[in-house]
């Protein structure tokens, strides 16, 4: 009986100590990812890099103070919506990732247009890279982030986009998912907001009413950092506010199809700064050019390209969805849908001196530059200069400690 009690004690001592070690590991595991990083990215549509100084915001002036701005967000070309936010989704560019205009034509799957479909892109998103490296991630209206990408999705999801959904809304449900316990809180949160775009577009971006839209977007960032500020997550939270193109003034409004149609050619032209013209019947290359010449007769530096040649720097040529043809226009030169009467009354308000906006434009030119601020864990306090789309996920994967998407090509910012 001593030697049996012996022998259970000795097991008992033993079973102890294992507890307390794997305890202890525990204890070090919960303490790990109560301090694993959360990002925020928020997008902001058509906020060009000067808007911030424009009009008292008071939460943008936080971040920039408390963290780092910018001097300008450059964006992919075309400098459009829905390639932006791909590209700062993907880390490539849209003759990788695939979406090469907010509307465009494959010649295999038909017409594309502002869609959400996920199964239109072409290169791995940052939301399905940091699931499959075991991050939580929740998206809300982020371009492309609607429906599963090739088979896998996010672990909280905002679908189908609502264009009306105001952003006190998306901040209720951001600081909601950052109120959830340990285990079920998503790490990265990626989020559209509506930015200034459609008052830019409506008004042209030199308009009071951008001015006003701002500041109601910046009382939203406002409430949003007054909740983390509650939450009391900043040690572990980094913010970034990013854009996906700027906006020039646009005075000269083209209408293309019809002079398409006008000019004998069986074909369509999509686009607005950047056109692309897809052919129903060849044409030949002498003829055709001479045509797209005479129509643009009268748009100074318009750029007139074969689809198939365009020059490598631009990085949106693609196999099936780039046009026979395709049209650069400078600002403040645009082509629009619109026909009859819609086209004859933009017509006349801009004969009469009123201006609207338009982006899309070359990369390069001022006015098509966005933001980037950021604000928290692991962001430089030393100045920034020029910042360009690509490098966002790099930069959202460093700060998770995980591998940018597969098709990255960007480096983090710092």
């Amino acid at each position: 009986m001593i030697k049996v009690s012996l022998l259970f004690f000795g097991a008992l001592l033993a079973f102890v100590f294992a507890g307390a070690a794997s305890a202890q590991t525990n204890g070090n595991a919960v303490a790990e990812s109560t301090d694993a990083p959360i990002v925020i990215v928020l997008s902001w549509d058509g906020m060009r890099h000067d808007y911030p100084d424009r009009g008292e915001l008071p939460a943008l002036s936080r971040m920039a103070t408390e963290g780092v701005r910018a001097k300008r967000l450059t964006p992919v070309f075309p400098s459009s919506t829905f390639p932006g936010h791909v590209s700062m989704a993907t880390g490539t560019y849209p003759d990788r990732h695939g979406i090469v205009d907010n509307v465009f034509i494959d010649s295999e799957r038909g017409r594309y247009a502002y869609s959400g479909d996920a199964s239109w892109i072409e290169a791995e998103p940052l939301w399905i890279a940091s699931e499959r490296q075991g991050v939580k991630t929740a998206t809300y209206f982020w371009v492309g982030s609607e429906t599963d990408w090739r088979g896998q999705g996010t672990s909280y999801r905002m679908a189908p986009f609502d264009g009306d959904r105001p952003e006190s809304e998306k901040v209720d449900q951001i600081l909601a998912w950052l109120s959830l316990p340990e285990s079920e809180r998503p790490r990265l949160i990626m989020s559209y907001w509506a930015g200034a775009d459609s008052v830019g577009h409506d008004h042209g971006p030199d308009s009071d009413r951008v001015v006003s839209q701002v500041e109601a977007q910046d009382a939203q960032l406002g409430r949003l950092l007054g909740g983390i500020d509650e939450l009391g997550l900043w040690p572990r939270t980094t913010l970034i506010v990013v854009s996906d193109h700027g906006m020039a003034p646009w005075t000269e409004v083209l209408e293309l199809n019809g002079a398409l149609r006008s000019a004998g050619v069986d074909g369509v032209a999509v686009g607005a700064a950047v056109v692309q013209v897809h052919l129903n019947a060849p044409v030949p290359d002498d003829e055709m050019r001479g045509t797209l010449e005479d129509i643009l007769e009268a748009v100074p530096d318009a750029q007139i390209l074969k689809g198939d040649a365009l020059p490598e720097n631009y990085r949106m040529q693609h196999e099936t969805r780039t046009g026979d043809w395709v049209l650069i226009l400078p600002p403040p030169y645009g082509a629009t849908r619109s026909t009859g009467m819609e086209l004859w009354l933009m017509r006349a308000a801009t004969w009469a001196g009123k201006e609207f906006g338009m982006h899309g434009y070359d990369p390069a030119l001022d006015d098509m530059g966005g933001i980037f601020l950021a604000m928290g864990r692991g962001v430089p306090h030393t100045p920034l200069g020029d910042v360009h789309q690509i490098d966002l996920p790099a930069t959202v994967a460093r700060l998770l400690d995980i591998d940018p998407p597969g098709d990255s090509e960007g480096a983090s910012i710092w």
